[in-house]
């Protein structure tokens, strides 16, 4: 069967003679939920941004359904770090903006209709017509995740999206995009530097290499290791270190990045 996405040995040079990183390739099944992990410089942004169609590979080519992507769409949803919400509309406002761009020929009705239902899903059915200013920086994320769910991408990029929330906030919604991804069976591809996080929400770990300087001269980073994740997909916050592969997974995680993230 053919992978839903396809990455196929992606490059991206910015100085000549040294790519940030090499010889990429990855796949993505359907309904998969996958997650990129590596030091900062590594390129994980850059490759997020090539499958979003904002940015474009040195070499190399990526495919979702079989079809080469080229350029932004609405078929991928973006959700970064930063909420990028228009600070004039409401939170209702701003998830219909998205909706109608996705579908111009539904009526006021079936739109907000689709509002309510994705607003209801992170918990923020009261908070729908408050402007940004008026929100938590949680909320405010809460409210990027329902638009990005609202237009019904194939396929849903998150670039750290909860990297700059506090530990509790971060949780909760963890736990909230856990159960719509599992309530709409969406593809995830998400950047992130917490291992927990990863193991809570992947079903498979790429670990990234940063580029180096060896004996043997210049390497670039690569997609060092794939692991699968061996804890029971059901796994939930409050149940995860009780588990008794969690320790031992963690560990290998872990040891990737302290000993063996620099190209070799």
């Amino acid at each position: 069967m053919s992978a839903f996405l396809r990455v196929e040995r992606l490059a991206k040079t910015y100085q000549p003679h040294k790519p940030v990183f090499q010889d990429v390739s990855f796949a993505i099944q359907r309904g998969e939920f996958v997650c990129i992990i590596g030091h900062s410089g590594c390129g994980k942004t850059t490759v997020l941004n090539i499958l979003a169609g904002l940015d474009v590979a040195t070499e190399g080519y990526v495919f979702m359904e079989n079809r080469e992507v080229a350029g932004p769409s609405l078929d991928r949803g973006v959700v970064f770090q930063g909420h990028a919400l228009m600070p004039w509309f409401t939170v209702g406002q701003n998830i219909a903006f998205a909706v109608r761009s996705r579908w111009p020929d539904w009526d006021r009705a079936r739109v907000h209709a689709q509002v309510e239902h994705f607003v209801a899903l992170v918990g923020l059915g009261a908070a729908i017509d408050r402007k940004p200013s008026e929100l938590s920086g949680g909320m405010k994320q809460r409210v990027g995740i329902a638009r990005a769910f609202a237009i019904q991408p194939r396929l849903l990029l998150l670039d750290e999206p909860f990297g700059a929330l506090d530990a509790l906030t971060r949780g909760t919604i963890q736990d909230e995009l856990m159960g719509i991804v599992r309530e709409t069976t969406q593809t995830v591809f998400m950047i992130t530097h917490d291992v927990d996080e990863a193991i809570l929400l992947a079903d498979r770990i790429l670990l990234m290499s940063n580029g180096n300087e060896t004996r043997a001269g210049y390497r670039p980073g690569r997609i060092a290791e794939v692991v699968d994740n061996p804890l029971p997909r059901e796994r939930t916050r409050a149940t995860l270190h009780h588990l008794e592969a969690y320790y031992p997974f963690r560990n290998q995680i872990v040891d990737f990045l302290v000993s063996r993230a620099k190209a070799v």
